[in-house]
């Protein structure tokens, strides 16, 4: 695919600034980018690198003064880095789009309904009253049990396992190796000492807009629905248990666990590596840092906190700074009590 600087401008509403006829057909990186290669400034560490490239256009912000004469043309945009995310989505958009029809073999039971432009891929397993919306792709090695549903749009990487009763809304994206609806871990202790497993009889719901990373597990409800709500992101290697709910928009990044049947709110970040127990709620617009253990609820909405347990990240900052202090304040407080010592002798 080739396109003009003139045509990606139009796609990203961007001023051409140089040859609009200029073409491209590849995307790279500003600091190895060739001839007919299409690449961005966003970070102002590498604006060396524009003034040097072999690319044939740069997106760059519209706010750059530049130093010196390039060669590139130039589009001009308010956010270089967020257009190059649009192009980048469109270029996979036309890519993924091109893939259409049921690739043998699979096993698709006849009571599923298929929308169209839909792309099977090899070894799918797509159960019984299943059905799975226009121009979804799901790509080989897929399971996708009973009376699951999939929306439109939504691309199910390789591996994927979705079990019976979940439901995934319309432009999901679910990488390889994540498992939907696994039990919850749910056991009642008896009196011998045993454990007797709760059945977890209810499901996964994925809203529209979700992105959940590979091998990322979310278990279903023991009763109602474990929720992920609509813009929520995941990353790789996440535990989400039963009857958890992750508010719109809310970003969780790869090895953290989420325990089960607490509310995260919207627009909440949330660091590698974090622990939050159950039964709490986390107020939205809430930012944990990586490696915290989250203990109790976070009830004002905004706050930041950091460590383990976790407390307000401000006040971590300042503990931080008094304990690299401490030796300097072991020294200082030594010499206070020789000095006490020594006018008390002087009595």
């Amino acid at each position: 695919m080739q396109f003009s600087a003139a045509q990606v401008a139009l796609m990203i509403n961007g001023r051409v600034e140089g040859n609009a006829d200029a073409t491209v057909s590849a995307f790279g990186k500003i600091e190895e980018a060739q001839a007919n290669h299409l690449a961005f400034l966003a970070n102002p560490k590498y604006e060396d690198f524009l003034y040097s490239t072999g690319a044939s256009v740069v997106i760059v912000n519209e706010a750059l003064e530049l130093k010196q004469p390039v060669s590139a043309t130039l589009i001009r945009v308010p956010d270089a880095y967020s257009a190059f995310a649009v192009l980048l989505d469109k270029y996979q958009q036309i890519k993924t789009q091109q893939l259409v029809g049921v690739q043998e073999p699979v096993y698709i039971h006849s009571s599923a309904k298929m929308g169209n432009d839909v792309f099977i891929g090899a070894f799918v397993y797509v159960g019984e009253n299943s059905s799975i919306g226009n121009n979804s792709k799901i790509f080989p090695g897929v399971y996708i049990g009973n009376n699951v549903k999939v929306g439109e749009n939504t691309i199910i990487h390789a591996g994927v396992k979705i079990y019976h009763e979940c439901v995934v809304g319309s432009n999901v994206t679910i990488h390889a190796g994540t498992v939907i609806g696994s039990d919850g871990f749910g056991y009642a202790p008896q009196k011998d000492g045993s454990l007797k497993k709760v059945p977890q009889i209810g499901n996964v719901v994925i809203e529209d807009f979700v992105e959940i990373g590979a091998n990322t597990t979310i278990d279903r409800a023991t009763i109602g629905s474990t929720l992920i709500r609509s813009g929520a992101k995941l990353d790789n290697l996440l535990q989400i248990a039963h009857n958890v709910e992750i508010g719109n928009n809310s970003v969780i990044a790869a090895q953290s666990g989420v325990s089960g049947s607490t509310k995260i709110g919207k627009n909440v970040m949330i660091g590698g590596q974090a622990g939050i127990v159950g039964h709490i709620h986390i107020a939205d617009g809430s930012k944990i840092n990586a490696q915290s253990g989250v203990s109790k609820s976070i009830k004002t909405p905004n706050s930041a906190v950091t460590g383990s347990p976790a407390y307000d990240y401000t006040a971590a900052l300042r503990s931080q700074a008094l304990s690299r202090n401490l030796p300097q304040l072991e020294k200082r407080i030594q010499d206070l009590e020789k000095m006490i010592a020594e006018l008390m002798n002087k009595k």
